[in-house]
C-alpha cells in the first residue's frame, strides 16, 4: 500500500471543546527543563562537550576535551537560575511540569527534593541531554528502560510523562511502546492534546513549544530582551484567550530553562507576563499530568475504522458504492497516496474524485448512467440501491402525487433523449420544488455544460455519502 505517515488533518475544522475545569479560557502549562548535569560532558561518558543552548555565541562541541565556559553556564542554572524560577512559581502558586533529565536529577538532589515539596511534576526528559537522531533504535529503547530505572530510584516513583527533545525517528513510536505513560510531547503540532494510535494503545500526546521557549534567547533569531519575551508570551496569550471566550479553549505551553530564564534581565520579561496572565479570569495553571487526566476523562480515545489503514477488499466493499455502480473509483482511489488525512470525509472524498476527475469521458459518462432517474420506474419498482433510496425520500420524492410523477416521468425521458444520460442532482441539498425547478431549468443546457453539471453533482452526492460514514 502506498500509504503516506505524516497527520495534517488533526482535529480537522472543528476541534473538540477543551472543557477545562471551572470553565477556564485557557490552560497555560509551564515547562522547566532541567538539564544542568546531563548535557555532553567528557566527566558524563561523552566524547565532547555540550554546544547547545547557553549564552555563547556561536559555541560548538570540543572533541575530546572538557569546556569550562559551558560547563559554568549549565552551573548557574542550577546554582542560581533554578532557586529564583522556584521561589518564583511557589510564591505564585503556580505548579509547574519538570523536564528532568534523569541523569542531572541524580545530580542534583536538593533541586529534586524543592521540586518534590513544591508538588512538581517530575516528568522525563530522557536518560542524556543529548542528540538521539542517529542513535539505533535499540540503544534508544535501552536508554529509556534505564531512564526509567534510574528515574523511580532518584524521584521515589516513575515518570508519568515524557519529552525527549532532541528525539530522533524512532522516539515517539518506542515511548508509546514502553504503555507507561500518561501523556508524551515530543511533537509541536496542536494547540490540544490528541490520542495516536500505536498498536492496540492509545497514547496522549500532549503538544510541546519551540516559540514559546527561551530557547529563542540562544537561536537566531530570537529573543535579545525580557521584554521581548514577554511581549511574545502576551500576545500569544492573548490570541489564546480570545479563542477560549468565543468557545475554542486551548493549551498555551511555555518552555523555560534554568541557566535561560534564570538570569536576571529575563527573568524579568517572564515575571511580568504571569502577573499579566493572573490579572484575567478563567486561567488555568495545569501540570501536564492534570492536563493528560482531564483529557483522558472528557476526550477518551475514540476509534474509528480507517480507510488508510483497511485492506483493498474492505475498501472496495465499504466505498465501491459511494459514486453509484463505480467500485472502479475505490479500487483505483486505494492505489493513491492515502494516509490520515483521508480518515476523513473531506480526505477520502478527495481521493475519490480525483479518481472521477481523472478518468476518461467514456468512464465518467458510465457513472452518470449508472444514476437511476429521479422518482422513476427503478424507484417505483424499489429497485434503488439504499443510499439513493435514502436521498431521494429526503426531498419526498418517494410520495408524490400522480400528477407530479407524471410530471418527473416526462422529464426524465425528455432529458435523457436530449442529453444521453439521466438527470442527476444532490437531493439532499434540495426540496421537491428546487428540484423541479433546476430540471426545468437545466434542460435547456448544451449537452457539454450540463455533462460537466452533472459531473460536479455526482462528487457532491458521493461527498454526502461519506459524511454519513466518517467525521
Amino acid at each position: 500500500m502506498n500509504r503516506y505517515p505524516r497527520d495534517f488533518r488533526g482535529h480537522g475544522p472543528n476541534p473538540p471543546d477543551a472543557a477545562w475545569p471551572g470553565g477556564a479560557k485557557i490552560a497555560i502549562s509551564i515547562v522547566l527543563n532541567y538539564e544542568e548535569g546531563g548535557e555532553n560532558c567528557l566527566l558524563h561518558g561523552d566524547a565532547q562537550s555540550e554546544a547547545f543552548l547557553s549564552d555563547i555565541a556561536g559555541a560548538a562541541q570540543w572533541p575530546g576535551q572538557r569546556h569550562w565556559n559551558m560547563e559554568s553556564i549549565y552551573d548557574y542554572g542550577a546554582r542560581a537560575g533554578f532557586w529564583r524560577l522556584h521561589r518564583l512559581f511557589v510564591e505564585k502558586s503556580i505548579p509547574v511540569t519538570i523536564y528532568g533529565v534523569t541523569s542531572a536529577l541524580a545530580r542534583n538532589p536538593e533541586q529534586v527534593a524543592a521540586m518534590k515539596a513544591a508538588g512538581w511534576e517530575i516528568a522525563s526528559h530522557g536518560l542524556k541531554w543529548v542528540e538521539h537522531r542517529e542513535m539505533p533504535a535499540e540503544e534508544e529503547a535501552r536508554q529509556i528502560a534505564e531512564a526509567f530505572r534510574l528515574h523511580e530510584e532518584v524521584v521515589g516513583e516513575p515518570p508519568l510523562g515524557w519529552y525527549t527533545g532532541r528525539c530522533s525517528m524512532n522516539t515517539v513510536r518506542l515511548t508509546a511502546e514502553t504503555q507507561r505513560l500518561a501523556w508524551i510531547s515530543d511533537t509541536y503540532d496542536d494547540d490540544l492534546p490528541w490520542w495516536l494510535e500505536v498498536g492496540d494503545h492509545d497514547q496522549l500526546v500532549i503538544p510541546y513549544t519551540l516559540e514559546a521557549n527561551d530557547m529563542r534567547f540562544a537561536t537566531a533569531p530570537g529573543y535579545i530582551t525580557g521584554e521581548q519575551f514577554f511581549q511574545y508570551l502576551k500576545d500569544s496569550f492573548d490570541t489564546l484567550y480570545a479563542e477560549g471566550q468565543d468557545g475554542r479553549a486551548k493549551m498555551f505551553s511555555i518552555g523555560l530553562h534554568n541557566r535561560l530564564i534564570g538570569r536576571p534581565g529575563k527573568f524579568a520579561g517572564l515575571k511580568r507576563f504571569l502577573d499579566y496572565a493572573q490579572g484575567h479570569e478563567g486561567v488555568w495553571f495545569p501540570r501536564r499530568i492534570d492536563i493528560a487526566r482531564h483529557w483522558a476523562a472528557v476526550h477518551p480515545p475514540k476509534r474509528i475504522e480507517r480507510p488508510s489503514q483497511m485492506t483493498r477488499e474492505r475498501f472496495v466493499e465499504r466505498f465501491g458504492s459511494v459514486f453509484e455502480h463505480s467500485p472502479w473509483i475505490a479500487e483505483r482511489a486505494f492505489d493513491l497516496e492515502l494516509g490520515p488525512a483521508h480518515d476523513s470525509a473531506a480526505g477520502l472524498h478527495s481521493a475519490l474524485a480525483r479518481v472521477f476527475r481523472s478518468a476518461g469521458r467514456d468512464e465518467r459518462l458510465g457513472v452518470l448512467k449508472a444514476h437511476p432517474d429521479l422518482a422513476g420506474k427503478l424507484a417505483a419498482a424499489k429497485r434503488l440501491t439504499a443510499e439513493s433510496t435514502a436521498e431521494q425520500a429526503s426531498a419526498a420524492l418517494d410520495a408524490l402525487t400522480d400528477d407530479e410523477r407524471a410530471a418527473f416521468q416526462r422529464l426524465n425521458a425528455d432529458y435523457v433523449a436530449k442529453h444521453g444520460f439521466p438527470f442527476i442532482i444532490a437531493v439532499r441539498d434540495n426540496t421537491k420544488a428546487s428540484i423541479l425547478a433546476a430540471f426545468a431549468e437545466r434542460i435547456g443546457n448544451d449537452t457539454e455544460t450540463e455533462f460537466a453539471t452533472a459531473c460536479r453533482q455526482v462528487e457532491r452526492i458521493a461527498e454526502l455519502r461519506l459524511k454519513d460514514q466518517l467525521p
